[in-house]
């Protein structure tokens, strides 16, 4: 398995040499210097330690910065744990160069906050009627009987916080990848605003 840790840039769309269009997620990905390497033997699980993202030395503790000079890393302020078994070493760099066209990947991050919203656009509820009298136009309806249970129970849908939370978009595939300015181009939307930091990893 291939992983990285990229920046989400936005939408844009590619034309193929056959005249169609792709609409294309660009993903400024790596490079992501290895900072550590688990094993079973001495961890428990096999994984590879990614670090991603410039940071401020100021802005990073002493224990962080001490973790990031055993690999002479500059400052990152995001460390991600890819499990995988891995023939990466300590020191060494993971690039855009670890993708091809056509790969497969699925992208994890944390998708738009939305705050709070109601039953409708948060869980897809259908509306009450609009003619004239109505009285429940977006309101849920009846989350509860009268006598029994006499209670709303437990993990019914209702009105809350809505987005801002970790999500993952599977199925996309890799259209063009870009060495020489370490661009991903992945085929479709992936979670996260402009800006947001997402993990890509390859899948079958």
């Amino acid at each position: 398995m291939s992983a990285i840790l990229a920046t989400k840039l936005g939408m844009t769309q590619v034309f193929k040499e056959d005249g169609s269009v792709e609409r294309v997620t660009v993903l400024a990905a790596g490079p992501c210097p290895v900072t550590a390497v688990r094993t079973a033997e001495r961890d428990g699980y096999d994984a590879v330690q990614l670090a991603f993202g410039p940071a401020k030395a100021k802005h990073l503790s002493k224990a962080q910065l001490g973790h990031l000079q055993k690999v002479d890393a500059p400052p990152l302020r995001r460390l991600v744990e890819f499990r995988e078994e891995t023939e990466l070493q300590l020191g060494d760099t993971v690039t855009v160069e670890a993708f091809e066209v056509g790969t497969r990947v699925k992208v994890s991050g944390t998708s738009k906050g939305k705050g709070f919203q109601g039953t409708i656009k948060r869980h897809n509820f259908r509306s009450g009627p609009k003619s004239h009298g109505s009285h429940n136009v977006r309101a849920p309806g009846s989350i509860g009987a009268s006598a029994t249970p006499s209670r709303v129970v437990k993990g019914i849908r209702g009105p809350g916080q809505m987005g801002n939370r970790r999500a993952t978009q599977s199925g996309l595939e890799v259209v063009a990848v870009d060495a020489k300015d370490n661009l991903l181009l992945v085929r479709g939307s992936v979670p996260g605003p402009r800006g947001g930091i997402v993990e890509v990893r390859s899948h079958a």
